[in-house]
């Protein structure tokens, strides 16, 4: 005999349990089930913990305009929540005159995307800024933050517990069935829920997920691509209060500098495309690499000054060789499912969006 619950959030990392949080906050009854042990395992796990400003996604699409918006709807919540969180701003660097075009035409995406904060530096006024820093030019981004996601996740945990939601842990879903008196749900250990509304937030494994529900045409779940990203962490103080990212070039995005809330310094995400999500290993022979790329804007990085950090797994929807995917929110209005939700490709800015695809998500139902 199945169960009947109103809401089923499939995993407990920050988009769901935002997604969770929004459900429960308009009275619904909502159950979040989590195939790990302990909320924020996955992608929200091995991240930048960057608190993106809105610079980089084409004019338009879903990150764009989830990530200006949760920016705002982020700080905000953070601030009443006491969620540790900084503002400390980013540089994005140019270190030759080739690369001035680049962010001119950030500036240009950030202005179409509602971010008009922006400020360029010449070299010496960058270079006030950040003493260390080689450049030929900037610009200033004083919306771009860090942020402590796993005490976000912690207060969005606690919003929802508040409003009567629950997270059930180690609680796996092996498959589903789409029926017309709602979405028959089955765990690992056999217990069945017969949901209202279902929404598949399941980060790397929402594709794999998705395909185990029957009655959802297989031509709406999309291919899942796994690109890992290394970090390398710096031994001692890096002699930077910003974060410092390359201009980008046709061969990628740079290695970008970041810095945790206590200050610790670390270099990433490169891209290593791979065939395993659990493929999580740093191999310490990439770091010849990063130095080189390090170098560019910070010439006095010192030899064996980069250790093996960790490394994280984007859950990309788009081949290596084709432009990156918008997110795709995929509801009943494109599968036909009704009281079904997908939530596929939520890579970065993901984290900065999550109250912005949580409200979404939520009116989607509302």
């Amino acid at each position: 005999m199945s169960e009947a619950v109103d809401c089923v959030v499939a995993g407990a990392g920050v988009v769901g349990l935002a997604v969770a949080r929004a459900l429960a906050l308009q009275g619904r009854e909502v159950m979040v089930l989590e195939a790990a042990d302990a909320i924020g395992t996955g992608t929200r796990s091995r991240h930048s913990e960057v608190l993106h400003a809105g610079l980089s996604a084409p004019a338009g699409s879903l990150k764009a305009r989830l990530c200006v918006q949760g920016r705002e709807m982020l700080y905000a919540y953070c601030a009443a929540r006491g969620v540790p969180h900084r503002r400390c701003g980013k540089l994005i660097v140019a270190t030759s005159l080739e690369q001035i075009p680049s962010l001119q035409g950030i500036e240009a995406r950030a202005k179409a995307n509602g971010v008009h904060d922006l400020v360029w530096l010449d070299a010496v006024a960058a270079q006030a800024l950040e003493p260390a820093l080689q450049c030929v030019a900037a610009l200033h981004s004083p919306s771009t933050g860090i942020i402590d996601s796993h005490g976000l996740m912690l207060a969005l945990q606690g919003d929802l517990e508040h409003a009567g939601g629950l997270v059930a842990l180690n609680s796996p879903l092996a498959q589903a069935r789409c029926t017309a008196e709602g979405i028959l749900l089955q765990a690992a250990d056999g217990t069945e829920l017969l949901a209202r509304t279902v929404v598949n937030a399941a980060g790397l494994a929402a594709p794999d997920l998705a395909r185990r529900f029957e009655g959802l045409d297989p031509r709406h779940v999309p291919v899942p691509y796994y690109a890992k990203g290394n970090y390398f962490t710096l031994a001692g103080r890096a002699p930077f209060t910003r974060l410092i990212y390359p201009a980008p070039e046709a061969a990628g995005l740079g290695v970008h500098l970041t810095l945790d809330l206590g200050g610790q310094a670390r270099f990433g995400p490169d891209v290593q495309w791979v065939g395993d999500p659990a493929d999580l290993q740093v191999d310490p022979a990439r770091g010849d690499a990063f130095y080189a790329e390090v170098r560019k804007y910070w010439p006095g990085l010192a030899d064996g000054a980069l250790l093996p950090g960790y490394a994280g797994m984007r859950p990309k929807i788009t081949a290596p060789d084709e432009p990156a995917a918008d997110f795709l929110i995929q509801g009943p209005a494109v599968h036909g499912v009704p009281g079904l939700v997908n939530l596929f490709g939520i890579e970065s800015p993901g984290l900065t969006s999550a109250l912005a695809i949580g409200a979404h998500v939520a009116a989607l139902f509302s």
